[in-house]
């Protein structure tokens, strides 16, 4: 029953990563391409995090916070940018 709900939970989390795809290469401006990166991210976490449940390994869930950890400080360089245009001042 468990792994009926994940299969379908890593259906759903690859057609959001397909549509964040779509966002990311025809978005009309930069913060929108920005947005779809940081989506994308989220979507890739939720995606090993499922993965893990159904592998029943731990390792998953330390790449997923490493993968949290690393996006977040990518999306905060990349706004920074492109509102100041240099990230270290």
């Amino acid at each position: 029953m468990i792994a009926t709900a994940l299969h379908i939970a890593l259906g759903c989390v690859t057609l959001a990563v397909l549509l964040n795809l779509f966002r990311l290469f025809r978005g009309p401006t930069a913060p929108d391409r920005i947005l779809a990166l940081d989506t994308m991210l989220i979507n890739a976490i939720a995606f090993i995090i499922l993965f893990g449940i159904l592998e029943a390994s731990t390792v998953y869930f330390e790449a997923a916070l490493l993968m949290a950890m690393v996006g977040f400080v990518g999306t905060v360089a990349y706004t920074k940018f492109l509102l100041r245009g240099d990230i270290v001042e």
